[in-house]
């Protein structure tokens, strides 16, 4: 160890060290020459004790030139100002960035208001959200219309399957006003197959179309004595036999005349479920294929309830009350209508506006739910 630290200390001598190394090799027989090398390299390891001493002072000189950079790096610390000036656009270009975030910031706080919080979900809805959002409209329709019921009077099936026709392309309320009168003169389907079209006519002009409905309700007359005795079947492919009879008018009567569950897709029907999403079909048979799927067979007839009660009542077709809506937070369309609360009551109709409904003779439910009758034909 010690003869490695000595040929490096030789190294750095500047007369040549590796002499005063080999010194020790050829004069180890004389002890004189062996004092006398290690004198000699005595003053070496003072030389090079003295050498790394100027070093460190050389360093140490050079310390301050090194602290001098830093100093000059220290600039480069002050260059921060000129970072900051340059900065100084960058914290304004934030600015444009608050702008972009506000909109955003925006549509958050609109979806506080219903309409935006459930937009998102159409978009990118799987088939089980959809299911549920369905669904929970259904039930919420339900506690706002507890006493919803097909809005035509009668009192058996085959009033529910003439008046079914009639209300085509008018109101429940007209129909209800003109049915008295009709059932009185001709109270069976064989009256109504033998009566004078001229006189039914006249009944009917109220409607609207009066001729092809007479046509219509005496074919269907007719029909049923022909065909099934004077009665009115129970299942759907003989009553869509019936002229003027489709699938919407015989689910009204196989509902509500025989129990039996059935999608009614009315202009109602059909306006409502395209706002929800709930399909996007035109066609009203793929629109009960497509609702239906949504819901258990047991929901379909009070579901068509609702629906159409709904869009009576609250979601208009022109300017649906959005503001008074009960599902709003529900309803990817909400805003379509008018959202300020105190404007949207006033498009309200029927009972929620505390006025009369549509039939004469409404269900006691309809009654104790606070619901008024309608008022008969030329009652002012």
């Amino acid at each position: 160890m010690s003869a490695e630290r000595d040929s490096a200390v030789g190294e750095q001598g500047s007369d040549g060290g590796r002499k005063t190394a080999g010194a020790p090799r050829t004069a180890a027989a004389g002890t004189g020459a062996s004092a006398a090398s290690a004198k000699k390299a005595a003053p070496s390891k003072k030389a090079a004790a003295r050498k790394p001493a100027a070093a460190k002072k050389a360093a140490a000189e050079k310390t301050p030139g090194a602290t001098k950079p830093a100093a000059k790096k220290a600039p480069a610390k002050k260059a921060p100002p000129a970072k900051k000036a340059s900065s100084a656009p960058l914290k304004k270009a934030p600015a444009p960035r608050k702008q972009v975030v506000a909109p955003k910031k925006a549509t958050a706080s609109v979806p506080a208001a219903p309409a935006k919080t459930v937009a998102a979900h159409p978009q990118g809805e799987s088939r089980t959200a959809l299911v549920r959002r369905a669904r929970r409209i259904n039930r919420e329709l339900a506690e706002v219309y507890p006493y919803a019921h097909p809005e035509l009077d009668f009192e058996n099936p085959f009033q529910l399957v003439v008046a079914t026709v009639l209300s085509a392309q008018t109101t429940d309320l007209r129909v209800n006003q003109t049915t008295p009168a009709l059932f009185a003169k001709y109270p069976t389907p064989e009256d109504l197959a033998v009566a004078n079209p001229e006189e039914v006519e006249e009944i009917l002009r109220p409607t609207g179309f009066f001729r092809a409905k007479t046509k219509s309700v005496i074919g269907l007359s007719k029909a049923l004595v022909e065909q099934f005795g004077g009665e009115v079947p129970g299942r759907l492919e003989d009553l869509v036999k019936l002229p003027g009879v489709g699938r919407k008018t015989a689910f009204v009567v196989l509902g509500n005349a025989f129990g039996r569950p059935g999608i009614t897709v009315d202009t109602h029907f059909q306006r409502l479920v395209r706002r929800w999403k709930w399909t996007d079909e035109t066609d009203p048979d793929k629109i009960e294929a497509a609702v239906g799927a949504l819901f258990p067979k047991s929901d379909w007839t009070d579901l068509s309830h609702h629906v159409i009660w709904h869009g009576r009542r609250i979601c208009h077709a022109r300017k649906p009350a959005c503001g008074a809506c009960p599902i709003a937070p529900l309803c990817p369309a909400y805003g379509e209508g008018e959202t300020d609360p105190e404007k949207a009551k006033k498009l309200l109709k029927y009972e929620k506006a505390g006025q009369p409904g549509q039939r004469l003779r409404p269900p006691q439910a309809y009654l104790d739910a606070g619901g008024r009758a309608a008022p008969p034909l030329g009652a002012g």
